[in-house]
């Protein structure tokens, strides 16, 4: 929204970091910080006196942790968006992804292993400021409109549903609107899926929905780095009736499998010499700055499996997702998008559906049906696949 600026309160226990943080966005014009907390019981004192747009907050303090002040913000203030911020640990990815299925907005990881405070400062901005503009409604000074973003207002976004994403950049020229394909839906043998901001909780809700006779694989790309993505698929396993893991390249698709992209690698379905489809995972360059990246996926299904991938792009900032579902629909195949009320930010669905590339705009509770219905037509349901 132009004109307004976003509150924030920074909530962490090392004062440096408080003010590492306070420097960084007070350097924003669309950006007031209005109050910082050394411990999430003071964070909760501030929040009605300060009403903040967003809070910052730590995920490990003394007195009062991350999640617990958490918990305590969702039952006194649920529609106020949370960004936690996290150390690049194993410890630190696990209790971030709780927090995030218990309704963090979203996380930025800390700076780690950086050559100067200057360098710290710009990986805190680049990660953190687009997250505070898309969640509060807020649209960045002297940057002309995207193409397609409706970014929530902040008394809007909706309670428990987000995740991570990459740092925003300025997105690519989108492709030429090319009208979805006509006529009966082609057969599904791949499913490929692409979510950012809100997918973990939007994957935990959709993923587990899924039959366990699901008789193709399923290919996820989460913008999440290294560690997160591993605890992500843990989680959904646990939970889910398809068996889901964590990509590591190699492995030959097979009905009633979910692989996660891991953090930090493109992922790409490849035809096999010996046969069928395996997935190669690799560190080629960013895409819409992001590494994975839905694109990459997207346009290998569509190389790979043409028009017989099911293309999914559910909630998230900015556009990584949109070049690629040109890339199926010209392909004949056809995509599903998020509706703009159940995701948290509809940057990516949002472009898609601008773009004239979706056959189909459904709520979030609607799309594993959709899915498996899809997948269904013209198979014996039952025949291959579910867990073992």
């Amino acid at each position: 929204m132009p004109g307004r600026r976003a509150r924030v309160l920074i909530t962490d226990d090392a004062v440096v970091v408080r003010r590492l943080v306070s420097d960084v966005l007070d350097a924003v014009p669309t950006i007031d910080v209005v109050g910082t907390a050394p411990n999430g019981r003071i964070a909760l004192q501030k929040i009605p006196q300060l009403a903040p747009d967003i809070v910052i907050l730590d995920v490990e303090m003394p007195d009062m942790d991350g999640i617990q002040t958490l918990t305590a913000i969702r039952e006194e203030h649920p529609d106020l968006p949370v960004v936690m911020f996290s150390t690049l640990t194993e410890r630190g990815a696990s209790i971030t992804l709780e927090a995030l299925m218990r309704g963090a907005n979203d996380y930025v990881t800390k700076p780690a292993n950086v050559g100067s405070v200057a360098e710290a400062m710009e990986r805190v901005r680049a990660e953190l400021v687009p997250r505070i503009h898309a969640l509060c409604g807020v649209q960045e000074a002297s940057a002309a409109p995207p193409a397609r973003t409706s970014p929530l207002d902040a008394r809007r976004i909706r309670r428990g549903a987000l995740g991570a994403d990459a740092p925003a950049a300025t997105p690519a020229a989108a492709p030429p609107a090319r009208p979805a394909a006509g006529g009966p839906a082609p057969r599904v043998d791949l499913v490929v899926i692409g979510v950012s901001t809100g997918g973990p909780n939007a994957l935990a809700a959709m993923i587990p929905a899924l039959p366990a006779d699901l008789p193709v694989p399923v290919l996820v790309v989460q913008h999440m780095p290294p560690m997160f993505t591993r605890l992500l698929a843990e989680r959904l396993d646990a939970h889910t009736p398809l068996q889901v893991a964590e990509a590591a390249g190699g492995e030959h698709l097979a009905a009633g499998r979910c692989w996660i992209a891991p953090g930090d690698r493109h992922l790409e379905v490849a035809a096999d010499p010996a046969g069928g489809l395996r997935l190669v995972t690799h560190d080629g360059p960013r895409e819409n700055s992001c590494r994975p990246a839905v694109d990459v996926l997207f346009r290998s299904a569509a190389a790979t499996v043409g028009r017989h991938v099911l293309g999914v792009v559910m909630t998230g900032m900015g556009h990584d997702g949109l070049r690629g579902s040109d890339d199926l629909v010209g392909a004949g195949a056809r995509v599903i998008a998020q509706d703009e009320a159940t995701s948290v930010v509809w940057g990516m669905p949002g472009a898609v559906v601008e773009a004239g590339l979706a056959e189909t705009v459904l709520p979030l509770d609607q799309i594993a049906g959709a899915i498996a219905r899809r997948v269904a037509a013209g198979r014996v349901v039952g025949a291959a696949g579910g867990r073992s």
